[in-house]
């Protein structure tokens, strides 16, 4: 079954959305390679399912990223769906954020994802056809306080991909957004991690922003159910198999909240509705 359908590349494929997309693609007929940075999780994933080819790769450093696009120029056979899925999180209010951070997080989820998208081009735009599915979030869209550098990496992504849908149109080459909620993966570990301790370094005016900001979004997360990357894995499927994808894909809890405010609304009024709805209202230091 494995390789009727051409090739495909999941980037961040080691986990979470990453690695059950790339599980849902080889068992559609795809020869999948799976990229990411934990080559020993790649391995494990490759053994799981036939099809799957493991690549190794550090889109965090600018050299490996071209080493790996130059592979991906000369495949025998060209990436015919593209799915960009590498991508993490910091938080920090603006002034507390490291600018040697901000470079990094802006090398793995913007300029590795257009410098691989750019590699795949041509091979799609010569066969005609192809789908590119760029990650997103709904803070692609909109703020959550603390989120700005991360959400800037993703409005980002979503300029881009609104030009490459316009670009690659002519040339038969589908590009597709999912902007998921808080989804059930090692995702808000892992931005843990590469925050930090944020508190024992901040100076103390921004204690209390942190604060009310940390109560206000657990607020908004008491009795919520958080799913896992299945649906999210499940909605690039379904566009990949399409024949005429959407733009855009929404799921996972807060989408329909706060991306129909982010429509409705004025950019004044969706502050208030912001401020007010992640416990910041009327807060002064």
């Amino acid at each position: 079954m494995a390789n009727e359908k051409g090739t495909a590349l999941v980037t961040g494929a080691s986990s979470g959305i990453g690695r059950e997309t790339a599980l849902r693609l080889a068992a559609d007929g795809f020869e999948v390679i799976a990229a990411a940075r934990r080559a020993d999780r790649l391995e494990k994933l490759a053994k799981t399912a036939e099809g799957i080819v493991p690549r190794p790769v550090d889109l965090s450093a600018p050299a490996e990223t071209e080493s790996f696009c130059a592979d991906l120029q000369n495949l025998a056979r060209p990436v015919s769906v593209l799915v960009n899925g590498a991508g993490y999180s910091i938080r920090g209010a603006l002034e507390d954020v490291r600018m040697e951070d901000i470079r990094r997080i802006f090398e793995v989820n913007l300029f590795a994802l257009i410098r691989v998208t750019q590699a795949c081009l041509p091979g799609m735009r010569k066969m005609r056809q192809g789908t590119i599915v760029n990650l997103s979030s709904i803070v692609g869209k909109f703020v959550f306080p603390t989120s700005g550098v991360y959400a800037a990496t993703k409005h980002a992504v979503e300029a881009v991909s609104d030009a490459l849908r316009v670009e690659m149109r002519p040339f038969g080459v589908r590009v597709v957004v999912m902007r998921p909620g808080p989804i059930a993966t090692e995702f808000n570990d892992v931005g843990n991690q590469m925050t930090g301790d944020l508190m024992s370094r901040t100076d103390p005016d921004y204690k209390p922003v942190y604060n009310a900001a940390g109560a206000g979004i657990g607020k908004m997360f008491a009795g919520v159910t958080v799913p896992g990357p299945d649906l999210i894995a499940d909605l690039i499927l379904e566009a990949v198999r399409s024949e005429n994808p959407r733009a855009v894909y929404a799921a996972g809890p807060f989408s329909d909240e706060f991306l129909g405010k982010r429509a409705e609304l004025d950019d004044d009024a969706f502050d208030r509705f912001l401020t007010e709805r992640t416990g910041l209202a009327g807060l002064r230091v």
